[in-house]
């Protein structure tokens, strides 16, 4: 899986995901740090990225436009370091990433995980 990290989670999410067998990138390495969620969301769609957030307003973008992707995860935790997190995300993407691949809305919170298919209703 192809993990494009949301400027509103730490960089040390990229080596431990990487570690975890998925391609991953900060989105401060590829592109400009104060870029609208729109250009996100663009970019990740145009490069087969999955978006990786804590921030709602992905999956807001998603429902106002109805879009098929990019597919988008949003976290949703008070502790959101890799530290914390990490066994929850590895585990939600072993168990749902197909849906990723085909276009969906995962969003991880500490005790459970949901999935909605793209587009959103």
């Amino acid at each position: 899986m192809r993990l494009l990290i949301d400027m509103n989670l730490s960089p040390d999410w990229v080596p431990v995901l990487v570690d975890s067998g998925h391609a991953a990138v900060h989105w401060s390495s590829v592109g400009n740090p104060r870029a609208l969620d729109t250009t996100i969301m663009d970019w990740a769609r145009e490069h087969d990225w999955v978006v990786f957030t804590h921030d709602l307003d992905f999956g807001a973008i998603l429902a106002a436009t109805k879009a098929n992707g990019p597919s988008v995860i949003q976290l949703r935790a008070q502790d959101v370091t890799p530290k914390v997190m990490l066994a929850i995300i590895v585990s939600a993407l072993e168990r749902y990433g197909h849906h990723l691949t085909e276009g969906a809305l995962m969003t991880v919170e500490p005790h459970r995980t949901r999935v909605r298919i793209l587009p959103l209703a």
